[in-house]
């Protein structure tokens, strides 16, 4: 077997730059789809939030199964790697198509929306989930993991940098006026620059943990060693209460610029800046880490400050651009670590189940925490479509008080809530540094010998 050191900074940036192509689509999905559906192609809000709990719940039971599937491939490639090759092409299909306009009538638009989102969404998942996995199996060292983690999460900051800062002005620049026609010209320019990222990261990375050689792959098994897996629960906990707040959050945002601030080009800057803020965040990962003795507890007081800095929101009038910036820029830096904390975690679960249980599924400890994750997100892009026309939300028109203060409180005190349940449940996590140290120790150990 290799030896299990230190990665050269090449393939860290390759796996790095696969989030940038992942950001590029789900950045996109998650702060505009809903908008391009209610006031680009005409679906109603709450048609909109049903059609996400439909389709997401699909897009959701596909992650472990994808996960089994990759646990179960073997090529010259290794297990996670080949799949990113494979996908890449319906990728690029998949996501055009999404923001294609066709006319039809209401039914004909819902129906040619489910069938597109379906799609796209499951080409996602199949490139998506052995990415994700890949973490898992490039290194074994603990410090690496989070700096790998890192790399990952700067990538897909840097994705949504050019998703906000671009791609309402690219619409605009293609459409010349008709966003119908700006829209998947936009998209097919980030299809493309995701295609070339894609293939970046597969020619640029190596998997080198396999799982034990005794080890056979019997699926029954896979699942119940994850159920007994309890650090690896409460993550998933975690997962689904964190992606409904930034789903809510996210889902607001568009809205928020275009009706409540009135102006929605002040939306592109405010995003940038707080996705600068992000990866300031993030590359300060390792460091807050250690400053605050563990990721349990640096995800628990960033996870809180980030709740009491989101629900300033509320308050803040139209024109407050000094507190909605400061607020922004803070909770962005706050809110960076979370995600490389969450990746590495999630790792680090991958290790437990090996010790603890004998056999490893790296693939399906990383998919089902994807799942957890898509779970949070088809249950927050929900609730933002069904709050949006619980509160009388009109597309293209001045908006009510009532309709305002809805807006409002999906872009601050219902996020607030879940960060705040998100700490809650995090308290759970019992692998506490000198724990993995323990288990990283014996795991080598046993490597050796075989």
């Amino acid at each position: 077997m290799e030896k299990l050191g230190k990665l050269n900074l090449k393939e860290k940036i390759g796996y790095g730059v696969g989030d940038t192509a992942s950001c590029l689509y789900f950045q996109t999905f998650s702060m505009f789809l809903m908008y391009f559906y209610t006031d680009t192609f005409g679906i109603s809000a709450a048609a909109v939030g049903t059609m996400f709990l439909v389709t997401r719940i699909w897009d959701t039971a596909n992650d472990p199964i994808m996960g089994m599937i990759t646990d179960r491939t073997n090529t010259k490639y290794g297990k996670f790697r080949p799949w990113i090759l494979w996908m890449i092409i319906p990728y690029v299909i998949t996501g055009i198509a999404l923001f294609y306009t066709p006319n039809l009538s209401m039914t004909g638009k819902l129906i040619y929306a489910y069938i597109t989102y379906t799609l796209v969404t499951m080409v996602y998942t199949a490139i998506n989930i052995p990415y994700g996995a890949l973490l898992g199996v490039m290194s074994s060292n603990p410090d690496q993991r989070p700096q790998l983690s890192s790399f990952r999460f700067l990538g897909a900051f840097t994705g949504n940098i050019i998703i906000q800062g671009t791609l309402i002005y690219l619409v605009a620049f293609y459409g010349q006026g008709n966003d119908q026609t700006g829209y998947p010209l936009a998209m097919a320019t980030f299809a493309l620059i995701a295609a070339g990222l894609w293939f970046f990261t597969f020619s640029s990375t190596k998997e080198r943990i396999q799982p034990p050689k005794e080890q056979q792959t019997k699926v029954w098994q896979d699942l119940k060693d994850l159920g007994r897996n309890r650090p690896w629960l409460v993550l998933c906990v975690m997962g689904v209460l964190t992606l409904i707040w930034v789903s809510l959050r996210n889902g607001a945002m568009m809205y928020y610029f275009n009706y409540y601030v009135g102006d929605e080009a002040k939306a592109a800057p405010f995003m940038v800046v707080g996705t600068i803020f992000s990866l300031l965040g993030v590359a300060s990962t390792t460091y807050v880490t250690r400053i605050l003795k563990g990721k349990k507890k640096a995800f628990i007081v960033l996870s809180a400050l980030n709740a009491a800095l989101t629900a300033v929101f509320f308050i803040a009038k139209p024109d407050d651009f000094v507190l909605m910036y400061a607020s922004h820029i803070l909770g962005s830096f706050v809110g960076g670590p979370l995600m490389p904390l969450t990746w590495s975690m999630f790792a680090d679960t991958a290790d437990y189940a090996e010790w603890k249980f004998g056999r490893r599924a790296t693939g399906l400890i990383f998919s089902a925490g994807t799942f957890s994750q898509k779970m949070g997100w088809t249950i927050g892009g929900a609730i933002a479509g069904w709050v949006l026309a619980a509160f009388s939300y009109q597309p293209n028109m001045v908006q009510t008080e009532e309709t305002l203060v809805g807006i409002r409180l999906m872009m601050s005190i219902l996020p607030a809530i879940g960060s705040l349940l998100v700490c809650v449940a995090a308290l759970f996590y019992n692998l506490s540094e000198e724990k993995l140290l323990t288990i990283e120790e014996e795991l080598v150990e046993r490597r050796k010998s075989q």
